[in-house]
């Protein structure tokens, strides 16, 4: 039953990645309107640097479709965090709103990285 509700779980969690930087390609959402000025000028400084936008879309692109796929999971994992940590970073300093989504999408990436902390032992140890 564990593993259902983690493979359920990892495929939202890879599908809201995958939406999300398809979304900095292809534009499909709106930036919303009443975004706090703070975001915004963060958004801006991001986007003077002109390969990191690309890059992060990539990070979650990539991720995303490997965290759907049990076998590749620990590596999608670890391509996401830094982003994820980003993601809390902005949400914690700048833009509170934004916590109730991803504060659950933390809490599934750590169980994520949990469940396969074997498989990092090579890379700490």
């Amino acid at each position: 039953m564990k593993k259902k509700i983690l493979f359920v779980l990892s495929l939202l969690f890879g599908l809201m990645f995958i939406n999300a930087g398809l979304n900095k390609f292809l534009n499909y959402m709106p930036i919303p309107e009443d975004m706090p000025e703070a975001l915004m000028n963060d958004f801006q400084a991001i986007m003077e640097i002109a390969w990191l936008m690309p890059l992060i879309a990539v990070a979650e692109i990539v991720g995303g479709l490997l965290v759907i796929i049990p076998k590749t999971r620990a590596l999608g994992a670890l391509i996401i965090l830094p982003v994820m940590v980003g993601i809390l970073m902005v949400h914690i300093m700048v833009d509170a709103s934004g916590l109730p989504i991803a504060l659950p999408l933390a809490a599934i990436l750590v169980w994520i990285l949990i469940e396969n902390r074997q498989k990092y032992q090579l890379l700490i140890g």
